[in-house]
């Protein structure tokens, strides 16, 4: 099913085997963690792989491979000489993922890394073979979040400034960052050091402004896991119904309380999910 060995019994939960491949002209850092399903983690606008270790570290426990990477201009990755558009960002973690070894793999995408989830199993569908959608929607024709809270992401200065980030966390992420917004870092700063460049962060949003996945949608052959939480200020919870509905194989799960980052908020309760979706035998 799956080209790359997974015996390697030195390689746990706590340690990542981190490196560095070039690909579609850009240099991108990447992490593989744990033995067994591999499943490819896709972060959200601005986020490095440092700020999904936690839930890494859970879904190793839990007989997975995680596999998981800067997207270009997001930390220690480079940036595009020219931004693309989400089939071409697509198109490079395809060619990332045959340079890690990987013909067929599981894909678990956060956010707008849902996005680029949901690209990468349209147009790479011998690739994926089943798909978790996260606190994530359809682009252009789901309900966006409110105009104020989709204009504090318009910059990363929550990347860059401690202080602000406590200050915005609970209006945008919501979910426990209402009433702590410092339990979301896990005790890590990396938040703060591995930050998106601004021409990264900015190419991401071009990626992603004007974007679709309505028209194909039901096309999609993958069996899906649709998370979302029902506190999400940014992607509201009728967004993930919309895809639970489109997809033919798709079910939803509910997040009770769940902000926009449910997946730091109960990284062992999701990453239980995900493991028992990834480990259910094909009909």
């Amino acid at each position: 099913m799956w080209a790359r060995s997974r015996d390697n019994a030195a390689r746990s939960r706590d340690q990542a085997e981190i490196s560095f491949v070039e690909v579609d002209g850009v240099r991108l850092r990447t992490s593989v963690r744990g033995t067994g399903t591999p499943v490819l983690l896709i972060t959200g606008l601005g986020a490095s792989l440092d700020l999904g270790v936690p839930f890494e570290r859970e879904l190793a426990a839990r007989r997975c491979q995680v596999i998981s990477f800067d997207a270009p201009g997001i930390g220690q990755s480079t940036g595009y000489r020219r931004p693309r558009r989400m089939s071409g960002l697509a198109r490079t973690v395809q060619q990332m993922a045959g340079r890690l070894g990987y013909d067929r793999l599981d894909v678990f995408g956060v956010s707008l890394g849902g996005v680029v989830a949901q690209q990468l199993a349209h147009q790479a569908p011998g690739l994926v073979r089943r798909l978790v959608l996260a606190a994530t929607g359809p682009g252009l024709g789901g309900l966006p979040g409110s105009p104020a809270v989709l204009l504090t992401l318009a910059t990363p200065r929550r990347y860059y400034q401690p202080d602000y980030y406590r200050r915005v966390a609970g209006r945008i992420y919501g979910g426990a960052a209402r009433t702590d917004p410092d339990a979301l870092l896990h005790g890590s700063v990396a938040r703060f050091i591995e930050r998106p460049s601004l021409t990264g962060y900015l190419s991401q949003l071009y990626a992603i402004s004007g974007w679709t996945s309505m028209p194909w949608l039901h096309r999609l052959p993958q069996r899906t896991l649709v998370l979302s939480g029902d506190d999400d200020p940014i992607v509201p919870l009728v967004n993930g119904r919309i895809l639970a509905s489109r997809i033919p194989a798709a079910r939803l799960h509910v997040v009770p309380g769940g902000g926009h980052l449910f997946l730091l908020e109960r990284p062992a309760e999701i990453a239980g999910l995900v493991a028992g979706f990834v480990s259910e035998p094909d009909a």
